[in-house]
């Protein structure tokens, strides 16, 4: 045996353990956001604080660096070479933060999170700016430490879709908002579908939801759906679990973000099962991520045919729930709301939610934002963007859990997989023609395997652009997306 090639199997070896490390880490936090009691967070916290330090001396151990060394020359496979990539990447950036900065912010975030759920619960965002002080310190110290020398945003950014810079994406931005704002505007003039009204029994919504994931392709012996505040998905290979929530009052909440994250679940469920606890077994970046779980949710979820479908499943579940026909229900699931919550904003008006939070934290990490202005910030901004007021902290900057777990980076990814989504979908329409026939009779089959095949089973082996760039045929751009929700918005709002 080849000293390359002892060297690459004690690499990976070493890794390994240090994947499975990171899964029962994310266990921990499934754990905490859906059974913990809440009297345990302190003790998680520490918890989470001592599997972070472990994590840490395990991902700067110098024998990595040797290894990588022995295999500078070596001839590598695509899979091998991906593999040092990610490898040597994450050891970089992992000798750049200090151990007990690390250790701290594992400890910090986890503490923070359990106060930020108290102070939304409360309406109290004043309550949660000590502890927030301190997370925003913290991340613009190990910011500035992964940085060396370079601008902190980006340094952060990158631990979520690695390449992306935040000048690019605010430039992206820049095209989308005249675009969005426009659409919104010109429909909120135009005459309203009727909304969803009446009561929808939780446990029913709840076994619905269950059927419409499998309907999606969620695999049932590898994952499971529980309630969380947050919707979220958690974990990777043979262990992929989701959450949900219910609001007896619209049903839909609960499906959608159901099928949000079975996007997620799917993508890490259909990943090449021989990249299982390699740096290839997850996605690659949140924005591809998001890419899923935006095109299974909207374009695929959110389509006329599918809702045709769905429809039909509700008659089901809830007898006559108040809408007349498919059609009727299909405008109902599309209509434009005038709503707070980013996680239940419609197609047009989400990337604005998505555009404000990025523009704040951009500003909180560069210093020219206190924490403690951050809630007349974001309502001002939230007015400027919507017309409207926010009615409560819980609906503005405290709706999110994002920043109290140390996000920053993270947000402009959902934007940017929406981006991604409209580039997916263009090319899944071209390779799938009768897929609207195909979703009005439930039949996911031939869209979601197009994904797997094309960008799911691959993981990490390639990176964010090149993936999705191969899948779509074309390097992403806005255009698609903007198109897409052109059509189909002035068609719903007979702009």
């Amino acid at each position: 045996m080849s000293k390359a090639t002892e060297s690459y199997a004690a690499l990976m070896a070493h890794e390994r353990i240090s994947q499975a490390l990171v899964q029962v880490a994310g266990r921990l936090g499934w754990d905490q956001e859906t059974v913990m009691p809440r009297g345990a967070a302190d003790q998680r916290a520490e918890e989470t604080g001592a599997m972070e330090s472990v994590l840490h001396a395990r991902r700067t151990d110098p024998g990595i660096g040797e290894w990588l060394a022995d295999l500078e020359t070596a001839d590598l496979t695509n899979v091998q070479s991906a593999n040092l990539r990610h490898i040597s990447r994450s050891y970089t950036r992992a000798n750049r933060v200090p151990a007990d900065l690390a250790q701290r912010l594992a400890t910090l975030t986890s503490r923070a999170q359990g106060q930020w759920a108290d102070a939304r619960e409360a309406n109290d965002f004043a309550a949660f700016v000590p502890v927030l002080s301190e997370v925003v310190a913290l991340k613009r110290e190990e910011g500035a430490a992964l940085a060396d020398g370079g601008d902190v945003y980006d340094a952060l950014l990158d631990d979520y879709e690695p390449g992306a810079t935040g000048a690019d994406l605010s430039a992206m931005f820049a095209s989308l908002r005249p675009a969005l704002v426009d659409l919104r505007a010109r429909a909120l003039e135009a005459a309203a579908p009727a909304p969803l009204t009446g009561t929808f029994d939780a446990g029913k919504q709840m076994k619905l939801a269950r059927s419409i994931a499998k309907t999606f392709g969620y695999d049932f012996k590898r994952g499971r759906i529980d309630k969380a505040v947050h919707p979220f998905s958690s974990g990777g290979g043979a262990d992929v679990r989701i959450t949900t929530r219910t609001q007896e009052d619209d049903p839909l909440n609960c499906l959608y973000s159901t099928i949000h994250e079975v996007g997620h679940a799917c993508y890490e469920q259909n990943i090449d099962a021989a990249y299982a606890l390699t740096p290839l077994g997850q996605g690659v970046s949140m924005g591809v991520h998001e890419s899923q779980s935006r095109i299974y949710e909207n374009q695929l979820g959110r389509s006329r045919a599918f809702t045709e479908y769905l429809y039909g499943q509700m008659r089901d579940s809830f007898g006559d729930f108040g809408c007349a026909s498919a059609e009727d229900f299909y405008r109902a699931v599309n209509r434009l709301n005038q709503g707070y919550i980013r996680t239940e904003a419609d197609e047009v008006q989400y990337n604005l939610h998505v555009m404000l939070r990025f523009d704040l934290e951009r500003a909180l990490i560069a210093g020219t934002l206190a924490v403690a202005d951050l809630e007349e910030a974001w309502n001002t901004r939230f007015e400027a963007d919507f017309g409207y007021p926010v009615d409560q902290a819980s609906n503005g900057c405290l709706q999110d859990v994002h920043w109290s777990v140390g996000l920053f980076g993270y947000f402009a990814t959902y934007s940017l997989g929406n981006v991604y989504a409209g580039c997916l979908n263009e090319a899944l329409c071209a390779a799938v023609p009768d897929l609207d026939a195909q979703l009005r009779g439930g039949d996911l089959g031939p869209a979601t395997e197009w994904l797997a095949q094309n960008l799911q089973r691959h993981g990490g082996l390639m990176p964010p652009r090149e993936v999705i760039t191969q899948a779509a045929g074309a390097a992403p751009n806005e255009a698609p997306l903007l198109a897409y929700l052109e059509a189909k918005f002035s068609d719903i709002y007979h702009l």
